[in-house]
């Protein structure tokens, strides 16, 4: 497993394991959490997940994956926006590891933008790191005017990580993105990386499947992580899809396997609003 080196030189796994969508049927909680489990099992160890997601369910689903392996996960969680003025922030974080069963978040991120200052947000993250409840912390769904702005409120440089939409299907942040967050260390985070199953019936990635006899969602979270920086997060509940992804992990793509992609999916030429589903 290839891994990627956060600001200060911790590593962490390049192929992680989404859960957007997970926890929303208690019928299916047990099935998404073994999921969890084999991912864990095959070194996929960096779980995102967030407060959103079924309303906290997927992180109840992760403590339940996690089970007396905490110090396995490198666990990432969200606050929402509308929760992240300084007090507010604080206590949703104390929720999240409430539902997480564990004393530490890894990652905590601001998921995105809303009406509170960034340096309000920022302030009550360094405070939960301080109090050991976080141990790092980033942010979601930020464009480049965003990360400058944050660069410049008080301990704005201590992120570490900015979550994007990301996949063949969306690459908007390849025009400035992708080069400011290397240049700044800033670890991306790629979620859709598969762009929920819509980009995997393209010809063109089906020929490059072929040609490495893997399967379509092989090569396109590849492809994301061809920048030794980004770190894909695909979701899957079905243990045949989790060591499918897993062949991600080994698959290097070669000058005209780009080529043809790029052929197919064209890279912007100038700069446009950051995605979001």
């Amino acid at each position: 497993m290839r891994r990627v080196t956060l600001k200060g030189g911790e590593t962490i796994p390049q192929l992680g394991l989404g859960t957007w969508h997970m926890g929303e049927q208690r019928s299916q909680r047990g099935a998404e959490a073994e999921a969890l489990k084999l991912g864990l099992d095959l070194g996929m160890t960096l779980i995102d997940t967030a407060e959103m997601y079924g309303e906290g369910g997927a992180e109840e689903v992760v403590a339940e994956a996690v089970k007396g392996r905490r110090d396995e996960a490198f666990i990432v969680s969200k606050v929402y926006p509308h929760n992240a003025s300084r007090a507010g922030t604080i206590a949703a974080c104390e929720r999240s590891l409430k539902r997480l069963k564990t004393d530490r978040i890894d990652l905590y991120l601001l998921h995105w933008r809303g009406s509170y200052p960034l340096a309000e947000t920022v302030a009550a993250f360094e405070r939960l790191k301080a109090d050991g409840k976080i141990r790092h912390w980033g942010v979601s769904n930020l464009d480049p005017e965003d990360l400058d702005e944050l660069a410049g409120v008080p301990n704005g440089k201590n992120c570490v990580s900015d979550q994007v939409l990301y996949h063949l299907g969306s690459r908007g942040i390849d025009f400035d993105l992708i080069k400011q967050c290397a240049d700044e260390k800033i670890m991306v985070m790629a979620y859709s990386p598969l762009g929920q199953g819509r980009i995997l019936r393209n010809v063109a990635l089906g020929k490059v499947a072929q040609r490495h006899s893997v399967s379509p969602a092989a090569v396109a979270l590849a492809w994301t992580m061809r920048h030794p920086h980004v770190v894909a997060i695909p979701k899957a509940s079905d243990p045949e899809h989790v060591r499918e992804n897993l062949v991600a992990a080994d698959l290097e793509l070669t000058a005209e396997d780009l080529a043809e992609l790029d052929g197919a999916f064209p890279p912007p030429k100038r700069a446009t609003a950051l995605g979001m589903l």
